[in-house]
C-alpha cells in the first residue's frame, strides 16, 4: 500500500503527516497535488510533498480525495515551501498556503446551527452576545464560522456560542468548505445551418408576433456573424431571451454551448504614454548586460549562478536589461517572474513588458478579484504565460520551468510580510532561483546597506550603471541627477512665512506651471493632520483600540464627506467631537499636515492648476491606482502630491519639480533602520524630477538641514550614506554584522503582556548563559513603540547575534510572532 507525506492546512500545526492512499488514486496524484485528509475530528485540505516508504507512524489514515486534477505545487516550490518554513521558524502549511490563490486553499471551519427544540434553560438570561447570535442564526439558517465572524466585527462571539452549544441551544460541527473559484464559463451562440434554411424557416418561428420577431431578430443577427457569439450580445441586437434561443437550438438552426474563457485583467489595457526606446546600450548597460547574458546561459546549463545586484541610479537603463533578459530567456523556452514592491508600480511596469511581449503577461496583486488571480495562477501553471508580473504574491505564481526572477527595488520594505508567516520575498528570490536553477536579478538605486555588503563580500554579483540616461526622438544622451536645493525651514518661520511650502517651492511651482510642466510634491504622511487636541487642556483624541493619536480626514470615502478621524492602524473611525472628553473645553484643534492638506493648499494657492492626489485613500478601489497615474502621465494634472507611493520608480517625462514638504518624517524613530528608510525614500522620489531633457531639480524642506540623512541624501550621496552606515551597524552588531529575531507577545491585559515578555526573556537569558553564546545578547523586554495595536497590548524581546534563531528551532514559545531578520523594531 503506498503511503504520502502531506502537509495539512492547519496553519497552527508545524508538521507534516504520513497517510495511506488507495492504488487507484495513487494512480492519478503525486507530488504538489491538493488532496482532501481526515485530521483529529476534521476534514482538511492538504498538500503531497512525495511518497514514502514506510510512515512515520504506525497507524495511518486514509486519502479521502483529489480537488484538483493537476498538481497546485511545483517540486521547485515544494523545496522553496520546506526551506522558506525551515528559516523563517514558520508552520510549512502557512507557507503553502501563500502559494495557493485565494478562495483554492479552504482551511476547516466549524459550522453552527440552531438545534431542534432548543432554547435557553429558564433562569439563564441570554448576554447581548448570544442573543444576536441565535437572531441572526434564525433568519439565515446554519452559518460557518468564518461567515458569522463578518457581522460580529471586534466581537468575541465564539466563547457565547459553545456555551450555548453545551446548554442545548446550538448545534455545532467540522465541516471543510467548498473551493471558492472556478473557471468561468460563458453561453454562446452559433448559427448550425446554411442561410438559406435559416431564411426558409422565419415564417414559423412563433405564434404570436412579440415571440415570431424576438427569434427572427435573434436569427438574423447570428446568420451576420460566423463565429460563435455571446448569447448576452445577441440578447442586446434583438430582445430575445434563453427560452427564445432554446427554440432555436431545438429546431437545430442554431448550435448552444458552454465556452470557458479567461479573467484576465490585462485584456483591455492599452499603453497612455509613448515608449521611447533606443536599442543600442550604453557602455555601463553593455558591460552588465555581458554578465547577465552569461549568467542567463550558465543557469540554462544547470550551472548555479550566484545573484546579481544591479545597482543603478534612477533612469540609468536597468528596465531595458530586465526586458532583455526575459526575452532570452523565454528564447530558451523557460519562463520569467518580475516583483515589483507596490501595486502602484505595476501599470507602467505592465504596460512595458505588454509592450515587448504581448498577450504572454500575466498580473497577479491583491486588488485583482478572486476569479482574476485564480485564472492568472491557472494560465501560469498551464504554461501559457512567458512573464509574471507583481508584488510579494506574484513569486508564488506556479511557472513550471522558471528561467528567471527579477527584485525591481528590491531594497523596498513593502517585499516584506508584515504580518505571519514573516517573510521577505526578496531573499525568499534568491532561495527559489537557487532551488530552481533560475537566475535572480536584484535591481535598486538604492540597495539596503546589507544588499550592498553582500555584494562587497562575494554573496552577491555587483553590477553598476552610474550615469542617468535621457532619451528624446529616439537619441540617447546623459544627464547629471537633478539638484537638491535644501531649504531650512526654521529660517522660513522666522522670517514670517508660515505656509507649508517655502516661498523657493511656491516660486518653483509657479515657474513649473508656467511652461506647461508637471510636480509633484511628496509627503511622507497621509491624511490632512498629524493629529486632533484639545487646546485647553492638551488632551489628544487617540484610538480606544490602539492607543495612538487619531488623524483627521476631510473625507474618507465615497459615502461620506464628513471630516472623520481615522486611526491608521486598525481603521477605527470616529466623528471629531465638539467638545474635549477630558475637560469638556470646545477648542478641539487639527495639528500638523498631511496630504490632504497638501492638496488643499496646491489647490488655494493655483487654483488654475489640476491637481491629484495618490495615497491609501485614493487608491482603495480597484484599478485606482492605474487612473490617477493615467491621468498624470497623460498631462490631465499638473501637480501630483503623494506619499511613498511616488518614490517607487515611476518614469514621468514631464515632471520637472519635485518639492519634498516634509524631510524629518521618521528621521528619529528609535529603531536602527530608520536612517536607512529616510535615505532612501527622499533618494528615490528626487529621482522622479529631471528624467527627460527638460531637466529638473528638487526642493527639500526640512527642519534639520544639518542632519547626515538629509545631508546625504541632497547630495545623491549613496557612498558616502553607505559607508557611514555600515560603520554604525558595526560598531553596534546590526545586520550585516549579526542577525536578529524578533519575538513579540499581545494580549488585551496590558499586565499579562509585559509578564509573558519578561519570562521569557528571563528564560532566554539562562539559555544565552548556559549554551556559552558570548556573541549572542538579549534587547529587552520592552513595549513595543506603538505599544497597543487592534486592542492588543505589545511588548517584545529581541535576539542579537550570529545566529540567534538557532536559539529557538525545536523549541518556539507559544502565543508568540516570531520575526527573524526583522526591517523594523518598532
Amino acid at each position: 500500500m503506498p503511503y504520502v507525506r502531506i502537509a495539512v492546512n492547519v496553519p497552527s500545526v508545524a508538521g507534516v503527516f504520513d497517510y495511506e492512499i488507495g492504488a487507484e488514486l495513487a494512480a492519478r496524484v503525486g507530488p504538489g497535488h491538493l488532496v482532501s485528509v481526515p485530521f483529529g475530528k476534521q476534514t482538511v485540505q492538504g498538500v503531497i510533498l512525495r511518497f514514502v516508504d514506510t510512515p512515520a507512524v504506525e497507524q495511518t489514515k486514509l486519502v479521502l480525495d483529489a480537488l484538483d486534477p493537476d498538481p497546485v505545487l511545483t517540486p521547485a516550490q515544494i523545496a522553496l515551501a520546506e526551506s522558506l518554513a525551515e528559516s523563517t521558524l514558520s508552520p510549512l502549511a502557512a507557507i503553502v498556503d501563500l502559494m495557493l490563490p485565494p478562495g483554492l486553499g479552504q482551511h476547516a471551519d466549524t459550522v453552527f446551527a440552531i438545534r431542534e427544540e432548543g432554547k435557553p434553560k429558564a433562569g439563564a438570561p441570554l448576554l447581548p452576545t448570544a442573543a444576536r447570535l441565535i437572531k441572526l442564526l434564525t433568519e439565515r439558517g446554519p452559518l460557518r464560522g468564518r461567515q458569522i465572524d463578518r457581522h460580529f466585527s471586534n466581537v468575541d462571539w465564539r466563547k457565547s456560542a459553545h456555551a450555548l452549544v453545551r446548554r442545548g441551544v446550538l448545534t455545532s460541527g467540522s465541516v471543510l468548505p467548498p473551493v471558492s473559484v472556478r473557471p468561468k464559463s460563458i453561453r454562446t451562440a452559433q448559427l448550425a445551418v446554411p442561410l438559406e434554411s435559416a431564411e426558409g424557416a422565419m415564417p414559423a418561428l412563433g405564434k404570436t408576433g412579440a415571440t415570431l420577431k424576438r427569434r427572427q431578430a435573434a436569427l438574423r443577427f447570428l446568420m451576420r456573424t460566423a463565429d460563435a457569439v455571446n448569447v448576452s450580445w445577441v440578447y442586446a441586437e434583438s430582445g430575445s431571451n434563453i427560452a427564445d434561443l432554446q427554440e432555436l437550438a431545438d429546431r437545430e438552426l442554431i448550435v448552444l454551448r458552454e465556452t470557458e474563457i479567461w479573467r484576465d485583467p490585462l485584456a483591455e489595457v492599452r499603453p497612455w504614454e509613448p515608449m521611447t526606446q533606443v536599442s543600442e546600450l550604453t557602455e555601463e548597460q553593455t558591460r552588465a548586460w555581458a554578465e547577465i547574458e552569461r549568467g542567463l546561459r550558465a543557469s540554462a546549463e544547470g550551472t548555479a549562478v550566484k545573484p546579481f545586484l544591479l545597482h543603478g541610479v534612477t533612469g540609468s537603463g536597468k528596465t531595458e536589461l530586465y526586458l532583455r533578459a526575459v526575452e532570452q530567456t523565454a528564447r530558451r523556452g523557460k519562463s520569467s517572474i518580475i516583483l515589483v514592491p507596490e501595486i502602484a508600480l505595476t501599470p507602467q511596469t505592465v504596460r512595458r513588458f505588454l509592450e515587448r511581449f504581448p498577450g504572454q503577461v500575466g498580473l497577479i496583486h491583491s486588488r485583482l478579484s478572486a476569479g482574476e488571480r485564480y485564472d492568472t495562477w491557472r494560465r501560469a501553471r498551464a504554461g501559457l504565460l512567458k512573464v509574471v508580473i507583481g508584488p510579494r504574491s506574484a513569486l508564488f505564481a506556479p511557472l513550471p520551468n522558471l528561467g528567471l526572477i527579477v527584485a525591481d527595488e528590491c531594497h523596498d520594505s513593502s517585499y516584506h510580510q508584515a504580518e505571519p508567516p514573516f517573510y521577505n520575498a526578496v531573499a525568499a528570490a534568491e532561495k527559489y532561483a537557487r532551488q530552481a536553477g533560475a537566475l535572480c536579478i536584484l535591481g535598486s538605486a538604492t540597495p539596503g546597506v546589507d544588499q550592498r555588503y553582500a555584494a562587497e563580500t562575494g554573496k552577491l554579483r555587483l553590477l553598476e550603471l552610474p550615469r542617468r540616461i535621457q532619451i528624446s526622438n529616439g537619441k540617447r544622451s546623459f544627464a547629471e541627477l537633478p539638484p537638491v536645493s535644501v531649504v531650512d525651514m526654521r529660517v522660513e518661520l522666522k522670517s514670517g512665512n508660515r505656509s507649508i511650502f517655502s516661498r523657493e517651492l511656491m516660486d518653483e511651482l509657479q515657474k513649473t506651471l508656467g511652461k506647461n510642466e508637471q510636480a509633484i510634491l511628496f509627503l511622507n504622511r497621509r491624511g490632512t493632520a498629524t493629529y486632533v487636541f484639545c487646546r485647553d487642556c492638551g488632551f489628544v483624541l487617540k484610538c480606544p483600540r490602539c492607543d495612538s493619536p487619531l488623524t483627521y480626514h476631510l473625507k474618507t470615502s465615497e459615502r461620506s464627506n464628513v471630516p472623520t478621524l481615522l486611526c491608521h492602524h486598525c481603521g477605527y473611525e470616529r466623528k471629531k467631537p465638539k467638545k474635549c472628553p477630558q475637560c469638556g473645553g470646545a477648542q478641539i484643534r487639527e495639528y500638523g499636515l498631511g496630504s490632504e492638506k497638501v492638496e488643499s493648499e496646491v489647490t488655494a494657492l493655483f487654483p488654475k492648476a489640476r491637481a491629484l492626489r495618490w495615497d491609501w485613500e485614493t487608491t482603495r478601489q480597484k484599478d485606482s491606482h492605474e487612473i490617477i497615474l493615467g491621468h498624470f502621465a497623460g498631462h490631465r494634472a499638473d501637480v501630483l502630491v503623494g506619499t511613498q507611493m511616488l518614490a517607487k520608480g515611476l518614469d514621468l517625462p514631464l515632471v520637472t519639480l519635485v518639492g519634498i514638504v516634509l524631510a524629518d518624517v521618521g528621521l528619529n524613530l528609535p529603531d536602527p533602520f530608520a536612517a536607512e528608510r529616510v535615505f532612501q525614500v527622499l533618494t528615490q522620489v528626487a529621482g522622479r524630477a529631471g528624467r527627460s531633457t527638460r531637466g529638473g531639480r528638487v526642493i527639500l524642506q526640512t527642519f534639520e538641514p544639518e542632519n547626515r540623512v538629509i545631508r546625504a541624501a541632497a547630495g545623491h550621496d549613496y557612498a558616502g550614506f553607505y559607508a557611514d552606515e555600515l560603520s554604525r551597524r558595526k560598531q553596534l552588531g546590526y545586520p550585516p554584522f549579526g542577525r536578529l529575531v524578533r519575538l513579540e507577545i499581545r494580549n488585551q491585559d496590558a499586565g499579562r503582556a509585559e509578564a509573558a515578555a519578561r519570562q521569557l526573556a528571563g528564560k532566554l537569558q539562562k539559555q544565552i548563559e548556559s549554551e556559552g553564546r558570548r556573541e549572542t545578547s538579549l534587547i529587552g523586554p520592552v513595549p513595543c513603540f506603538f505599544s497597543k495595536l487592534g486592542g492588543f497590548y505589545r511588548w517584545q524581546v529581541v535576539l542579537r547575534g550570529p545566529d540567534p534563531a538557532s536559539m529557538l528551532r525545536g523549541r518556539t514559545p507559544d502565543g508568540w510572532r516570531i520575526e527573524l531578520d526583522p526591517i523594523s523594531l518598532l
